[in-house]
């Protein structure tokens, strides 16, 4: 498919997602959604609910909770909204919806971007989650190879790739052991490094730079991406290329991305707070998955950084 039949594609399937939602509008009752670690990727989940006619303050309040990405404070934020409480709970990452899943079985939870959603434990099939999660998957450990071998592509020197994951996320867990397989298919030395909290950066950085990595690559962790401008300055500081998940990344300073778009997947969210609150259950809700089709651009051509077309997303059984 050419790349401007695929823009015009996801265009007009994005057009229509909220269309089609707005046939039925929120009842008049306030509804409560709790968010755990606000951040501007979720300025596209408030568009959404806006597009889905919800107002904050008229028919809507947005319960905020900052846990940092770190595991105790992320159990605290869940249990403050289990004692309110909120109507649905959204998240996003695999860490913080495994922490929500086990403060509340009854509480819907609607998750954005997860890696590997059955892998983690959070559903018990893509088609039919079973239990009071669903959402959608950013595809992290699938597409997690593909990325790499389109970085190799694009940028055939590279030999050594630093990967900077947190351990505590199942996703990422599973991320890792993908590229793990496909590394030295590719001729290339995988460079791991963990993060698990704010504090572990710069020890982090300091072990990808001893094994003198050549390119970069990480998850979409919460975590890490709450820090992205920490990440995007060690990387122009070293003069390393890098390939994200995320077209934000390369806005704020990365060299590619391959995969789905974040902001697409915030804002579908929204929608299935929607179907929620109009009395669908999460567990008939199946899980949402980006499809692919497209080749990233390269920082060889003629625009200093370039960002892989973000793919549309599509409902698929198991």
């Amino acid at each position: 498919m050419r790349r401007r039949e695929f823009i015009t594609l996801l265009g007009g399937a994005a057009a229509a997602w909220p269309l089609a939602a707005n046939a039925q509008q929120p009842s008049g009752r306030m509804r409560r959604i709790g968010i755990i670690d606000d951040a501007p990727m979720w300025d596209a989940f408030r568009q959404g609910l806006r597009d889905h006619g919800y107002v904050e303050g008229q028919n809507i309040v947005l319960d905020y909770k900052s846990a940092g990405g770190v595991p105790e404070r992320l159990a605290v934020a869940a249990a403050e909204f289990i004692r309110r409480p909120v109507d649905v709970i959204a998240t996003y990452g695999t860490l913080p919806t495994l922490v929500a899943k086990e403060a509340t079985a009854t509480i819907p939870i609607v998750m954005i971007g997860i890696g590997d959603p059955v892998r983690a434990g959070l559903v018990a099939s893509i088609a039919r989650p079973g239990g009071n999660v669903t959402g959608n998957t950013i595809l992290g450990p699938e597409v997690g190879a593909k990325r790499l071998q389109l970085f190799k592509e694009a940028v055939p020197a590279i030999s050594r790739m630093a990967f900077l994951v947190n351990p505590d996320n199942a996703s990422n867990v599973a991320y890792l052991e993908e590229l793990q397989i496909a590394a030295p298919a590719l001729g290339v030395k995988l460079i791991s490094a963990e993060v698990r909290s704010v504090n572990d950066f710069d020890s982090a950085f300091a072990a990808m730079m001893r094994e003198r990595p050549d390119a970069f690559m990480m998850t979409a962790d919460p975590l890490l991406m709450l820090h992205i401008r920490r990440v995007i300055d060690f990387l122009t500081d070293n003069r390393l290329p890098s390939i994200f998940q995320n077209r934000d990344n390369v806005v704020a300073g990365g060299l590619m991305s391959y995969g789905a778009s974040l902001s697409d997947l915030f804002r579908r969210g929204a929608g299935y707070v929607h179907k929620i609150l109009q009395g669908t259950k999460p567990a008939d809700l199946p899980v949402e998955q980006p499809t692919t089709g497209h080749q990233p651009q390269d920082g060889q051509s003629a625009r200093p950084r370039s960002a892989a077309t973000s793919p549309a997303t599509r409902q698929r059984g198991d």
